[in-house]
């Protein structure tokens, strides 16, 4: 496994560069799954390789719905990268999470339900552990991160994901509040799915932009997550810069690094010749290894 990091950057609403990356060149990787939503810019902070993907594209024209989060995580993983690191705008569906503060994800709940979620399909059936959906260690660092730049942040949140692109009901959004949600948003998901069926360990922190609309009196409107965005943008550029040059100077392998080691099923005499071609990234390794 990697003994180098080649950290993968995906930014969502309000994030769209990095600071101090040098040796920057945006790059365009084609994938068999179609195109990832922007080139990937390619760079350095210090010995630490980048790779940042602006989730949106630049300019934020994808819809929610409509972002190829398969070729995103493919041209990432072409790219090089042993792991990933995504920023989102997210409302809060707790009091203490209020609009500004940042969180870092545990769980997921997803209820998306029109965007293509595997790689894996007939051909070459695959069933990834999910109980733990986010890289630990990741997470952790990314936590220390925010902190070391004096933000505010909470830790072991749930993700709730819904489809969007319009905000909830009042009814939905406290219906996810007694299912033990903490923040919702409309992007993660099938995106960390998708990671680790590309074996990369992934972390999630999300940047509050409001309270969702579970409080009496409050409705979420676009100039105000777009304001609080911009507010935020400046403690997320500073927060991935300090996780990446805090990183350990060598990698350690995960667990997340071999998620497929016992996720396969099919058997090999099944296999399909044109879906293996189209996995050569997201599971060259026990492609080859097999």
């Amino acid at each position: 496994m990697a003994s180098e990091w080649c950290i993968g950057i995906i930014g969502g609403s309000g994030l769209y560069d990095i600071a101090g990356l040098e040796d920057e060149q945006w790059i365009a990787i084609d994938t068999p799954w179609g195109d990832p939503s922007d080139e990937i810019l390619c760079g350095r902070i210090g010995d630490v390789k980048v790779r940042f993907l602006p989730r949106h594209g630049r300019g934020h024209p994808i819809s929610p719905g409509e972002l190829n989060s398969r070729a995103n995580i493919d041209a990432l993983k072409r790219a090089g990268c042993t792991d990933i690191l995504a920023i989102s705008a997210i409302g809060s569906l707790r009091e203490e999470i209020e609009p500004g503060r940042f969180a870092v994800v545990e769980q997921f709940i997803d209820r998306t339900v029109q965007r293509a979620s595997t790689y894996y399909t007939s051909g070459f059936v695959t069933h990834v552990s999910m109980a733990d959906p986010v890289c630990p260690r990741l997470s952790e660092m990314a936590a220390k991160a925010v902190q070391a730049c004096k933000g505010k942040v909470a830790v072991g949140a749930t993700y709730l994901a819904m489809e969007g692109p319009q905000f909830s009901t009042r009814a939905e959004s406290r219906l996810y509040r007694q299912w033990g949600a903490d923040v919702i948003g409309m992007t993660a998901m099938p995106e960390a799915k998708l990671a680790r069926e590309a074996e990369l360990p992934y972390a999630l922190v999300g940047m509050c932009t409001d309270y969702d609309c579970w409080r009496d009196g409050d409705a979420v409107d676009v100039a105000q997550v777009i304001a609080q965005m911009e507010a935020n943008s400046d403690l997320a550029r500073d927060m991935v810069a300090k996780f990446i040059t805090k990183l350990p100077k060598k990698r350690a392998a995960s667990p997340i690094d071999t998620a497929l080691d016992d996720a396969i099923i099919t058997a090999p005499d099944e296999h399909d010749p044109a879906l293996l071609a189209k996995l050569d990234a997201v599971a060259g390794r026990v492609l080859i290894e097999g």
